[in-house]
């Protein structure tokens, strides 16, 4: 005769799993079942609240970004140009015949153009054998507005936009990519134009954005051009203040005067 017997401790195991797969949902007696799946339905509104919370914040995240990549981070890459152009020093308003002997001098820019909003940014470091001072330039086709930031004397400077002197943004893109390409190599001249401190703007806010983060916080006066103001003779001995930098195929000179 075989005796067979059974392991009590693996019959607990089995009965325990068979309670487990026959488990069902107990309501409470007090509790009705429409509470129950309302209460289940909440769970599942919150949890795509939740969800479309963190995409809104994602996308303010992104847009915000995006903003300061424009208009705070000057990338050194894309889209910024760092040349030079040579000049003699002659001043030629309409060039025919320039010196050749003349000597040659060199300005260096770092310059940045905003097609989409036609804005020119133009930085001129201190130059190293010139009598001019560095600057911040801006010229602003929209607002038609050019602005000076004299950096050694911390000051800005707002006049109309010189459109004779000054490319348009496309145009002077095209310059620079072609200086760039090594296809077009200036060798230019010098013209003058000097301009008369006039009165002070309180409000820089009204001038639009780039020239605005360009002047905030900083002593701004308008300017006008010397051949268009009566009574200020030739020999008049003025405070001036000289920036060189260029925007076009020649350089300019640009004098900057108090009365």
């Amino acid at each position: 005769m075989v005796k067979v017997s059974f392991n009590s401790t693996l019959a607990q195991k089995d009965a325990k799993k068979e309670e487990e797969k026959s488990e069902t949902l107990i309501i409470p007696e007090d509790k009705d079942p429409e509470d129950v799946i309302h209460i289940r339905h909440q769970s599942k509104t919150w949890y795509w609240c939740m969800c479309l919370g963190l995409a809104l914040m994602l996308s303010g995240l992104v847009v915000g970004g995006a903003y300061l990549y424009r208009y705070i981070m000057t990338p050194e890459g894309e889209g910024v140009f760092f040349c030079g152009v040579k000049y003699r020093e002659e001043d030629y308003m309409i060039p025919n015949a320039p010196n050749p002997s003349a000597r040659l001098h060199e300005i260096e820019e770092r310059i940045r153009i905003l097609e989409e909003d036609q804005v020119e940014l133009i930085n001129v470091p201190l130059p190293e054998f010139a009598d001019s001072d560095p600057a911040d330039i801006v010229h602003d086709f929209h607002r038609r507005l050019t602005a000076y930031l004299d950096l050694s004397l911390n000051r800005c400077y707002v006049i109309p936009l010189n459109t004779s002197i000054v490319m348009p943004p496309r145009d002077f893109l095209e310059l620079l990519i072609n200086i760039k390409a090594g296809t077009y190599l200036p060798q230019s001249y010098l013209i003058h134009e000097q301009m008369i401190v006039t009165d002070r703007i309180e409000n820089v806010d009204q001038l639009g954005y780039f020239i605005y983060k360009l002047c905030r916080g900083k002593e701004t006066y308008r300017l006008q051009r010397r051949d268009a103001i009566r009574g200020i003779q030739k020999r008049e001995a003025l405070n001036c203040h000289t920036i060189r930098h260029f925007e076009n195929r020649f350089a300019v000179e640009t004098v900057i005067c108090e009365k």
